[in-house]
């Protein structure tokens, strides 16, 4: 007798679950959303979404960190300035929809409050971090004149602050056209010589 085959896999389960988990994060914040109702949401069994991750913590911070590399890709231009024009207009961008001020406003209310959001968020500025000092070591090799306190934590946390402080205060996101002005501030904290030398 041949053996009888499972239930093919479905290859879309993986974003499908990813997409509802970060719908329900930003409608419910960190407590409210439950791996039953992503579950149900994706149309898949738990056992589906255990498969692939092994707690809702884990499939929270996949999902918020598939989120911001869609929304805000990393930027290889040819020069740091380049990298960071692009890498900040597309931030702005997303800083200024609905779901981008809504993931804003859930990690400052939800970081402050519980240890184990605060570490999702801190994974999701980790992996921004190492995707800048990416950029910093492309810049050194192609002989930009990167300072050696160049510190690509604190290159991450300032922009990420604008937000943080924008949200806590109300005021609007700084627009994408923005984006120029902020590249300036940075690049004058990172480089040797005048900042509109690259």
């Amino acid at each position: 007798m041949r053996p009888r085959r499972g239930r093919p896999r479905d290859p879309e389960a993986e974003p499908r679950i990813r997409r509802y988990a970060v719908q329900l994060l930003l409608e419910r914040g960190f407590d409210g959303m439950t791996v039953d109702d992503v579950a149900e949401a994706a149309g898949v069994g738990k056992a589906t979404i255990y498969r692939r991750w092994a707690s809702k913590e884990l499939l929270a911070n996949d999902a918020l960190t598939d989120l911001f590399d869609l929304e805000i890709p990393d930027a290889d231009t040819g020069s740091l300035a380049g990298d960071l024009r692009e890498v900040y207009r597309t931030a702005l961008l997303f800083a200024n929809t609905e779901r981008g001020q809504a993931l804003i406003r859930l990690a400052v209310t939800e970081a402050n409050r519980d240890q184990r959001s605060a570490q999702i968020y801190r994974k999701v500025l980790d992996r921004r971090i190492v995707l800048t000092k990416e950029a910093l070591d492309r810049a050194r090799s192609r002989g930009e004149p990167i300072r050696d306190t160049a510190d690509p934590v604190l290159m991450v946390e300032w922009m990420a602050g604008v937000f943080v402080v924008r949200a806590l205060t109300g005021r609007p996101m700084p627009s994408p056209e923005d984006a120029e002005s902020l590249v300036d501030v940075t690049l004058r904290a990172v480089l040797d010589g005048p900042a509109g030398a690259i």
